[in-house]
C-alpha cells in the first residue's frame, strides 16, 4: 500500500498486454493484475487466428505468448490476484474527522508527498491492496455457452463464438449459427457470402433480431431456419460432424449433418466488481475511443467496453488509446 502507481492495468488479455507495452514506452510506473496464471485472455483457446495484421494464421496460444513476451523485454510488472472492488481515496484534510471509515484511515497512513487534485485508486484484491493515481479495466468478457455435450471437447475444432474472425476458415462448408439475436444474424448473413449452406436454429417461432436482419436473412437462397429447436448434443471426434437436435414443441430429435457451428447467444462482460462504481450500459462500462470512463482516472479497454466490434485487434488499440488518455489524466493531476 505504501507504493503509488502511476498506472494499473487489470486483466492481462490483447488489451491488457498492449497497455502495458505502451504505459512501459511511456515510462509509467504501471502494474498489471492478472486472475489467471497465463497471459492471453480469451485468444488462447482460440485454435488459428487470420486476421491479426502481419500473422495470418498464428496460434491463437502463441500470439498471447508474443504479446506477453513483448511486454516482459519492456519490464513490465505483472501480479497474479483477483479484484474484489476499486475505492476511490481522497486526499486527508489535516484535522479533519474520519469519515470515510476504513479507506479514509488507511490514506492517512500513507507516506504521500504530494496528492492529486483526484482521489486515488485503491484496487482491493484477493492477497493484496494496491494503489494507483490511474486504472485501466480490461477484464474482457466471456461468450455464453450451451453447456451441451461435445462442446467442450470440440472447442477450436469446429466450435466457435465468432463468425469474423472463423468464418473463412468454413468456406463452401455447411455451417449452423446458434441463437436469435441480432448478432446471429449478422453471423448468418455474414457466413452465407462464403458456405454453401448456413442453419440458423432458434429455440422459438420467431426471431428477435432488428426486422432489417431478418428480411435479408429470409432473403438468402442457402440459409434456412431451423424453428423451435435447441442443441442437445455437439458430435464428432477430432472436428465437428454433427448436431443432434431437439423440437421444443414436439420432443421430436433429429441429426444435422454440419462441418462448423457458430455459437451466438450472447456475452457478458467481466464488470460485476465494478458495479456501482461505474457508469454502464447491460454490464459493459460506458467508455468511448478513449477509454474514459464516467470516474475521472478510470479507463476502459477491450471487450469489457461499449463498442461497435469485439476483437483481438481493436482490444489491442483501446489498450493504446487508454494509456495514451492515462498520460493526458496524469499531465493535470
Amino acid at each position: 500500500m505504501e507504493k503509488i502507481y502511476d498506472l494499473v492495468i487489470i486483466g492481462s488479455g490483447p488489451a491488457g498486454l498492449a497497455a502495458a507495452i505502451y504505459a512501459q514506452r511511456a515510462k509509467l510506473e504501471t502494474l498489471v493484475i492478472e486472475k489467471e496464471m497465463v497471459s492471453g485472455g480469451q485468444v488462447l483457446t482460440t485454435y488459428e487466428v487470420d486476421n491479426y495484421p502481419g500473422l495470418p494464421g498464428i496460434g491463437g496460444f502463441d500470439l498471447g505468448m508474443k504479446f506477453r513476451q513483448h511486454a516482459e523485454q519492456l519490464e513490465a510488472a505483472f501480479a497474479e490476484d483477483e479484484v474484489g472492488r476499486i475505492a476511490l481515496v481522497a486526499a486527508p484534510a489535516k484535522g479533519a474527522a474520519d469519515e470515510d471509515g476504513e479507506d479514509h484511515l488507511q490514506a492517512a497512513q500513507l507516506n504521500v508527498v504530494k496528492w492529486p487534485a483526484e482521489p486515488l485508486k485503491q484496487i482491493v484484491c484477493k492477497k493484496d491492496t494496491y494503489l494507483s493515481k490511474t486504472v485501466i479495466i480490461a477484464t474482457g468478457a466471456n461468450h455464453r455457452k450451451l453447456g451441451v455435450p461435445g462442446e467442450e471437447e470440440l472447442a477450436g475444432m469446429g466450435i466457435s463464438y465468432c463468425a469474423t474472425c472463423d468464418g473463412a476458415f468454413f468456406r463452401k462448408k455447411v455451417t449452423a449459427v446458434v441463437g436469435g439475436g441480432d448478432v446471429a444474424l449478422e453471423d448468418a448473413i455474414f457466413l452465407a457470402r462464403m458456405c454453401s449452406q448456413v442453419y440458423v436454429i432458434h429455440r422459438r417461432d420467431e426471431l428477435r433480431g432488428v426486422k432489417s436482419l431478418q428480411e435479408k436473412l429470409f432473403s438468402l437462397d442457402n440459409v434456412t431456419v431451423i424453428w423451435d429447436s435447441v442443441v442437445e448434443k455437439i458430435k464428432g471426434t477430432e472436428q465437428v460432424e454433427a448436431l443432434q437436435l431437439q423440437n421444443v414443441k414436439t420432443g421430436e430429435r433429429k441429426e444435422l449433418p454440419v462441418d462448423g457451428v457458430f455459437i451466438a447467444v450472447g456475452i457478458t462482460p467481466n464488470s460485476q466488481a465494478y458495479e456501482g462504481l461505474v457508469e454502464m450500459d447491460h454490464g459493459y462500462i460506458r467508455a468511448d475511443e478513449t477509454g474514459a470512463s464516467s470516474v475521472a482516472g478510470i479507463y476502459a479497454a477491450g471487450d469489457v467496453r461499449t463498442k461497435q466490434l469485439r476483437q483481438i485487434v481493436t482490444a489491442v488499440a483501446d489498450g493504446a488509446n487508454a494509456v495514451t488518455s492515462v498520460e493526458h489524466y496524469l499531465t493535470k493531476v
